[in-house]
């Protein structure tokens, strides 16, 4: 054991020791999910920018409750609360139009 064990109970080091692996692990699936967001977010720009170009909508609500859908499908299959995964979407949705919009807004006066 490393010596920030030293000195302790077994059990303590064995629970620290866990401890530390599932942390560790939660930060790397963290890790992955700003670089996930970040990709999402440089296509989302992408999709933004053709809609001000092409004057349509920020917001495209049909599309919107169709992946709010298809995410509580998922996330069942995931076992992961639909409630929670379709709160998320719903934040990510906001951020998005809200791009959207200022990309929209900025078009509109150059």
């Amino acid at each position: 054991y490393s010596p920030q064990y030293r000195g302790k109970p077994k059990m303590e080091q064995d629970t620290q020791k866990q401890l530390k692996e599932y942390r560790d692990s939660i930060d790397n699936i963290d890790a992955a999910l700003v670089f996930l967001l970040s990709e999402r977010f440089k296509i989302t720009h992408k999709v933004g920018v053709l809609k001000a170009e092409n004057t349509l909508l920020p917001a495209d609500k049909s599309r919107e409750a169709q992946q709010v859908s298809r995410l509580r499908k998922l996330s069942k299959e995931a076992d992961l609360d639909p409630e929670f995964a379709e709160k998320m979407l719903n934040f990510i949705i906001a951020e998005v139009i809200s791009n959207h919009e200022n990309l929209r807004d900025s078009k509109k006066t150059s």
